[in-house]
Formats: structure tokens, sequence, C-alpha cells
């Protein structure tokens, strides 16, 4: 239902619940609003929207409109008001705008003083100086207008509360920690406040000297012009117009794309900025639908690898011990006269392709197109095998889909978040500041199971630390708890099939029996049931913590019965939540590249095969083909003949790296496309350099399910092209006429032949629109999936039999468990982010990560040289960090491989999750030896772990202190 109001004297259709400054943006009237970001909450902190309500001056920004209200922007007090407080504003900022890397068409200040008409400015000198300390902003406190923006971006939506404002210096400024220099505090560098503030207090580096056309300037001319600028005449109305006409100048030289991140799977999406190859900046959005206005460190800054020196940038052909430049033309005639000897003389199933993570869906399903309709094997598979697929098998299990059962929003609107194996503040950043948002804001409870301490398991309500791979035992454990106290949701229990099988396979998980097996006291099993069952919604987040041990996918399997049990799925803020790793895994997947399913998890059944054979006018094979291990074990067995690797580093990424190495030696014939010489490229017969991310259009799908359009922002570098020109030029040089323009033409016939993709087409999908799939033929989605049913036969959920035993594969000399994961600063084995150099700084080194007691055990001190050998052969040296985020005997390595003799997969072998296929990596057993002493950290003591406890906690910016000040005086009653 509509409200009517007046505004100027003109009626006007208003809705409830929205405030007069949104009813104002909405209709195109102009007020100030220079504190006031639409990814934030209202601040009330500067004063500049200020207009007239039923007579009485009110603050647009979060006055709420009401019924019969009379709203004027023009009253003559309104008027004087915000002139006034804009004039306040100048006091504590400089205005040089022509030379200022911030005058870009979006400066709020600059907006209010030119259609406000303050041209004259009384500029007070600050005694602080800039601080350029940190690798990727800088904070000039001399500009900054104490809006507090970017304080509330920190504290209350980032909630890494490391800023503050201290109003009690004079003059007030924005303070990190308890005063540290920026590079020398706890910042995590995700760069909100960078994002928010709406001058130039807070640059990005890449901004400085490139933005417009004067500031490129060196600083000793830039501070005389500034200068000189201060000492115009009283009335700068002729300056500002010179820089309103330099400001849409800058138009033509930047350039603004809009992207989605090539990192993790949360889905940032996001405007990147480039002048020719440079990327100067990345602007989240409000409407930014997974992210809003937040990123981490490596999707804010974290680019520099897309013109790294090191990008290959022309085709390689292998020639003895050495690679030579070749043609484009040459290197695919290659390839495809190898493709059609080893297919002729083994057959089609003795060729495998292994698909990137980090391609685009369109890509991924021509790479499954090539394997399927013109080889003629299902051998196609992704990454995901190594991590995702024990949570897909849970949830195909029993809800029927394997992804996300909702979107973040969901995890936002919980009353409860349990948080299995993950580290969500640093492998997927943002989510974990929604989750930190959700519990300092509005109360949420988080439970955290977890073998680790990291910063959630800090912050929980609950955190429960077992023994290495018996989560399912605890969780079998809640689950039974609640049956035997009569807490399940028998309302929703009707939708639900197999509870009597499901109860009996749990009848020997007592508290006693799991706290034998698990370490974890009863009390603390009890009280998770107990918080669960006193908590309306519930969601469950997991990680590779669960995925990457052998009962990964029975893990996965007893979290979703645990929710169906208590009646949490298809309701907003319930549901289950595998955090998916890479940025487009889950869309991979999706789109084809699996080994025993079509697009869109088509079975191979022969309605789905002959749909696909009219389609693509061929005959399929229809024997499902090899997953990863298999096609590694195939080559070392003499069954696969030729693998064909897109964008993954095979030799570091998969299990057993020296028994993989051996593999891709051994092959007949080896072709590696991607963007680096990584070490699978090193050991290729071909290499074939593709296009980064900002150099092509596609779409991904990140762990929502959901679909996003990202933009093609610059030409690929050298001889570069996108994967799917490569993969379609290869499948014409087989024959296949293909004739694919564009990827939205790849779009149109996957949604002909795939109904969980039936409305997908790039029209729907502008800007910063998105789809989640399904997606009906009508553009109609699904953020919420099982609201009225399951995707199953009978629209039922099956509650799945539970089989755990107790496992261990130690022995009396490997008696040390190892873990490993993702780390904030670097993604995986640092491929990408080993290339820029603000994240090197920071993390520059692998290590390995023990507990003080087993410090003390083996005479170890920080930085000191220590192996780890595994009981399967490898070994690692990499120098000792001492933790309490570990204990007993487990020890953590980081994914991130400094070097390649440093990369966890050294270590791990060949032992399988029954289920899924995925490798046990967690599950590997080794023996520690200090090697030599040495000093220090392999982590520089500037790195924010050291500074966790400097922070200063607070909720909002603190405004009535502002206003308690002489200078600040509210200018309203």
């Amino acid at each position: 239902m509509s409200l009517k109001v007046t505004v100027n004297n003109k009626e006007i259709l208003a809705k409830p619940g929205e405030t007069v400054l949104e009813l104002l943006r909405r209709n195109g009237i102009y007020v100030p609003h220079v504190c006031y970001n639409e990814g934030l909450i209202p601040l009330e902190s500067c004063d500049t929207c200020v207009i007239s309500v039923n007579g009485r001056l009110a603050r647009a920004c979060s006055t709420l409109v009401q019924e019969n209200m009379s709203i004027s922007t023009n009253n003559e007090r309104a008027v004087k008001t915000r002139r006034q407080a804009i004039s306040r504003i100048l006091t504590y900022h400089k205005l040089y705008c022509t030379i200022c890397e911030n005058n870009n068409g979006d400066c709020q200040l600059h907006e209010a003083v030119i259609k406000e008409k303050v041209f004259h400015q009384k500029y007070k000198e600050k005694p602080y100086s800039l601080d350029d300390s940190g690798p990727f902003y800088v904070y000039d406190p001399a500009q900054c207008i104490l809006c507090g923006r970017c304080v509330e971006a920190c504290q209350d939506f980032a909630v890494n509360e490391v800023i503050w404002i201290d109003w009690n210096l004079n003059p007030p400024r924005v303070v990190w920690d308890q005063g540290n220099n920026i590079g020398n505090s706890s910042c995590v560098n995700c760069g909100t406040c960078v994002t928010v503030c709406p001058v130039n207090a807070l640059m990005e580096k890449g901004m400085l000297g490139e933005a417009g056309l004067f500031t490129w300037i060196n600083p000793d001319l830039k501070r005389k012009a500034i200068e000189a600028v201060g000492k115009a005449e009283d009335n700068f109305s002729l300056l500002m117009a010179i820089s309103e006409l330099e400001s849409k100048a800058r138009q033509n030289q930047i350039k603004r794309t809009k992207t989605v991140c090539t990192y993790c799977g949360v889905g940032c999406s996001f405007e990147v900025w480039t002048k020719g190859r440079k990327i100067l900046k990345v602007e989240p959005k409000p409407e930014s639908p997974a992210n809003g206005i937040l990123t981490c460190v490596k999707g804010k800054f974290g680019w520099d690898f897309v013109n790294s020196p090191d990008r290959i940038t022309k085709p390689l052909i292998r020639e003895g011990d050495h690679f030579r430049e070749a043609s484009w033309k040459e290197a695919i005639h290659l390839i495809a006269n190898k493709m059609k000897e080893i297919k002729d003389r083994y057959g089609p199933d003795s060729l495998g392709f292994i698909a990137s993570d980090k391609m685009s869906n369109e890509e991924a399903y021509l790479l499954q197109k090539l394997a399927r309709a013109v080889i003629g094997t299902n051998n196609v598979d992704n990454s995901s095998r190594y991590c995702q697929s024990p949570a897909t098998v849970g949830l195909w299990r029993t809800v029927g889909i394997g992804g996300d059962s909702g979107t973040i929003k969901d995890i936002e609107m919980a009353d409860l978040i349990l948080i299995v194996g993950h580290n969500t503040t640093e492998s997927h950043p943002v989510v974990g500041s929604k989750v930190k948002r959700a519990q300092k804001i509005r109360g949420a409870k988080i439970a955290v199971i977890d073998v680790r301490k990291h910063e959630i398991a800090d912050r929980a309500d609950l955190f429960i630390r077992p023994k290495p791979g018996t989560d399912s035992a605890i969780l079998a454990g809640v689950v039974k708890y609640i049956i035997d106290n009569d807490w399940v949701d028998r309302e929703f229990l009707k939708r639900v099939n197999n509870y009597d099988e499901f109860k009996d396979s749990i009848k020997g998980f007592t508290l006693d029996y799991v706290e034998s097996v698990t370490g974890v006291p009863r009390e603390q099993i009890v009280k998770l049931a107990e918080m669960i069952h006193g908590a309306r919604n519930v969601v469950a987040l997991w990680g590779m913590g669960v995925t990457q041990h052998l009962g990964g996918a029975d893990t996965s399997t007893i979290i979703s019965d645990l929710l169906l049990v208590t009646g949490n799925y298809g309701r907003a803020g319930t549901g289950a939540f595998p955090m998916r790793g890479h940025n487009n895994v889950q869309g991979v997947s999706d789109f084809g590249c699996l080994p025993n399913y079509m697009v869109g998890y088509q079975k191979m059944e022969e309605s789905v095969m002959s749909k696909f054979e009219d389609a693509w006018r061929t005959t399929l094979n229809r024997k499902p083909g090899l997953q990863i291990p298999q096609m590694i074990e195939g080559v070392l067995d003499g069954k696969i003949h030729m693998l064909y690797i897109v964008g993954e580093d095979t030799v570091m990424v998969d299990c057993g790296t020296p028994l993989t190495r051996k593999a891709l030696e051994n092959v007949d014939f080896l072709v590696v496309q991607d963007m680096f010489m990584t070490e699978t490229a090193k050991l290729a017969d071909v290499i074939l350099p593709v296009a980064a991310s900002l150099e092509k259009d596609g779409t991904f799908v990140n762990t929502e399910r959901r679909i996003q359009r990202f933009y093609k922002a610059m030409e690929p570098l050298g001889e570069a092209k996108p994967d799917w020109e490569i993969i379609q030029a290869l499948a014409n040089a087989l024959g296949a006429n293909w004739n694919y323009r564009h990827p939205s033409e790849i779009m149109e016939e996957i949604s002909r032949l795939t109904p969980v993709f039936a409305g997908v087409v790039y029209s729907r999908l502008e800007g910063f629109n998105s789809l989640v799939w399904p997606v009906n033929e009508d553009g109609s989605d699904t953020p919420l999936l099982y609201v009225n049913s399951f995707a199953t036969e009978d629209g039922k959920a099956t509650l799945y039999p539970l089989e755990w035993k107790p496992r261990t594969l130690k022995d009396e000399v490997h008696s040390i468990i190892v873990n490993t994961g993702r780390v904030l600063e670097h993604f995986h084995g640092g491929t990408m982010t080993g290339r820029v150099e603000g994240l090197r700084r920071k993390f520059p080194e692998t290590f390995v990560e023990i507990s003080k007691e087993m410090a003390q055990k083996y005479s170890i001190m920080n930085g000191d040289l220590i192996s780890v050998k595994s009981k399967f052969g490898g070994e690692i040296r990499a120098r000792a960090l001492i933790s309490e985020r570990v204990m007993g005997d487990e020890i953590f390595i980081p994914l991130f491989s400094s070097e390649p003799s440093k990369g966890i997969n050294n270590l791990t072998g060949q032992e399988f999750d029954r289920a899924s296929g995925t490798p046990g990596y967690k599950d590997t057993p080794v023996v520690i030896e200090k090697i030599t002493s040495g000093s220090g950290t392999p982590l520089p003591k500037d790195n924010w772990r050291f500074h966790v406890q400097e922070r200063r906690k607070q909720v909002g910016i603190e405004v009535s202190k502002k206003w308690m000040r002489e200078e600040f005086k509210p200018l309203i009653e």
C-alpha cells in the first residue's frame, strides 16, 4: 500500500518503510547526503540532508515517510542549514578538485558544493600527516571530514573492528587500533572503508597519480598547486566549474566495467576501473547481490596477476627439454592430430579432460561438449572433486540438489549459524563479515565445530574442538539427543522419508560414546542440541574441514539430516550452505564438467542422451567417465594416453604430488591451457595461453547458485585467447564446425537443452542483475529451495542412515595429523595472489603452525626450520610458527605454497572418500623433526594476526560524541 505525501507542493506516492531521502532519490529530487551511503545505515553525522517536514527541520536520511507528510527541500531555513553544514565540512576538507584523485563524477561533497552554491571555505590545518604505510591504500587526515562512513563500514558491516574516530583528539581523526599506523595494524585490507569514503581521505594506491588529467604531477608541484588554490579569491565558483569539466573529461580515459571476482565462491561483483591495462581500483556497489559494499583483500586489491610479466602470451610447443613459441594455427593443428591419433589407436576413453573452476560456465559447457560430442568420451571432471563433491553427494542423498538451499541473505537472517570445518573469515571473508554482523547487530548465535581455533571460533557462542575426522560422530550425537528429547519437528517430518531407519542407524551415538571417540565433553554436545532446539531458524555452513576428510560425504549427509529432523529447510533463514571454494566450482559442475552427469545434472539416461544427440548431431558414449584421480591412475596403468588440462595446476592440487608428477611426466601427450607456467604446465607438450576473466565476457555461478555476468574490461595480453575461443578452434580442427560468435550464443544453446537453466539469457543478466537456478522459462528464479517440495521423485526428502566408525591412518611413527586450509591473503596455492606484491609482503612464505605443547616437546622455537615427513613418503621443509590456534598432536600448513617444494600435496596420499572420490587431504599422518634453529617468525610482525588484541570494538560511530563538541553542534533540534 502506497503513502500519499507532498514534496515541494507536489503529491507523490511513497513506499511504506522508506526514508525521505530514499523517496527523494527515487523521484530524482536532489538534496545533499554526504554521510549517507546506500550500503550502510543512516549515520546522521553531517546534517547536509536537512529538509523541512511538516514545518520542522529534519534529516532526510533517517526520517521515515508517513501518510500526508509535507516535505520541502527548498524551504529557506532548510537551504540555509544545508549550506551551513557544507561550510562546516569545508573547514576540515581542502578543495582542490581538479587535481584530486576522487573527482570522478561520484564525489558527493563536490556535488553538494556545486548544487548548493557554497563557494567559499575557511579551512583549518590539521597536525596529522598522511599515512601511506600500508600496501594498498592511504589515509590523509587533512582531507577527512569525519563523516564516519569508514568506521561504520569497518565496525558494523565488515565487522573487523579496526578503525574508530577518537572524538577526544583536537581535532578528532580516524584511528587504527589504539593508534597504530595502517601498515602495522590489525587491518585486514578488505578495503571497505576506502570504498565508502565520500572524499579523498581514503584512497586506493592504484588511483594515485592516475585518475585525473592533472593528478600525475609530482608531489611538490601538487602541494604548491593546492596552496595556490587555497589562496584564491573568496569565491571559487570558477575553479569549481573548471573541476566539473575536468571530471567529465576523466570519463574518456577511465573505463568502468562490471565484473565478478575470480577468487572464492562468494561471487562478489563490482566495477573495475581501468586506464588502458592499468587496474586503478575495484568499486563494489550496494546493488552487488552477494556482497553489497563489501570486499576482501583479494577481491579489492589482488588483481596484479592480470598484468604479471609471468603471463604466457604465445602458444608454446615442447622441443626436448625446452619450449619454443608457435603460432595458434600450428599449436591447434598439432593437438588435433595427436587427439585423432590417440583416439584411433586406443579409443576415445583413452583421453581425459580436466576443467578449470575459474573458467566461465559457457567455457565449461564447450569443454564437456568437446569431450563428449567430438572425442566421444565422458572422461571430463573438474577440481570440485578435490573439495566440493562430498557436500554435493550429501545433499543429493537427502534433499536432491547439490547446492546451497538458499542465499547469503538466509545466513544473515538465521537465529543460529552452525559452522562445521570452515574458517569463514579467511576462506570466504565477505560471508564471514555477514555472519559477524548477524551476531553483533541482530543477536544471532554462532556455534563452531572445528579442530583449529580461528576468528569465528573466537567469536562463537559455542566452540567445539573435536579430534580430527570425528565431526560425524558429534553431529550424530546431537541428532540422537534431539530425537531422544522429542525435539524433532513432527509436522515437517511429514515431508521426509526413512525416519525410522535413520533413527536406528544413530542409536549407538550416546553421549558417553561420542565423548569417548571425539574428545568433546558431553556438556558441549548437549549445549549444541539445546541451541538448535531453541532457535527458530538454523543454517549450517561447512567447508573443506568436512569435505577433505575420508568421511566427508557422510559428514555432509548428517549435517543435512540434522536440518531435516529439526525442520530447517524451505524457510527464510534456514538451510544447508556448503561454502564453495572457487569462484566457479559450482558453475563448472552445473554446466556439465562431470563424468557421470550431463549439463544441469541431467542423468545419463536414454531420453537425455537422445536429446543431446539430436542437438549436437552425433552419437554419445553411454559409459560414465573417470574422475580426476582415476584419470591419473589411468595414466599410470597405461589406459589414459592424453590429458587436456584447462586452468588447473594438477601437480600441485591433486593428492600425492610426487605420484601425480610422475603420471604427467609419462602421459603420451599433455596439453595445458593456462595463464602461467605452473608446475603442470612445465610438463606439457603444448601450452595454450588464456585470457584472464577481465579480458573476456561470460558468466559464473557462485556458492548460492547465483548466475552473474562479467564483462570484458581489456583486450587479452599478447596472443592469449578466451578458453571458449580456443576450445572452439580445436573442435573445428577436429571437424566439428562450431560457429559461436559470443558466449551469449553458447548460453542460448544451454538454456534450450537444460531445464534448470531454461530462462537464462544474457538480457536478464545485464549489469548487476542475476538469476538463481533453477530458472524457469519465463525468467523467474529460485533463491530459496524446497519451500513446497524437495527435488526428488516423490517430492520428499530422505533421512540417510549414517555408517561411521572411528578411523585413523596414524601409526607409532607418524602420530601427528596435518590440517591444511586457506589463508586470508592468498587463494589456494597462490598462483594468482603470489604475484600480488602487497599480499606477498603481508604473507611471504609457507609455514608449519604448531601448538605450544608440541613446540616444547620437540624443542622448537618460532622460525626454526622443521621437516614434516609423511607416512605416504613425501616431505616438506618450512619454518615453524608457534600458535594457540592448534593443539595437541596436530599441525597446520597453509594451502599457499611459496615454492613448489612446500606444497601441501607433497605429503598427502592416495586415500579417497568412498562415496565422492575426494582425497582425504586432511587425513595425512606425519612425523616432524627440527632441522636448524632460526629466528623471528615466518609471518612479518606487521601482519594483522599479531595485532588483533589491539582492536577497539564499538557499535556505530559514536555520533553523540561528535555532537557534544562545540564545533559540531547539531544544526537541527
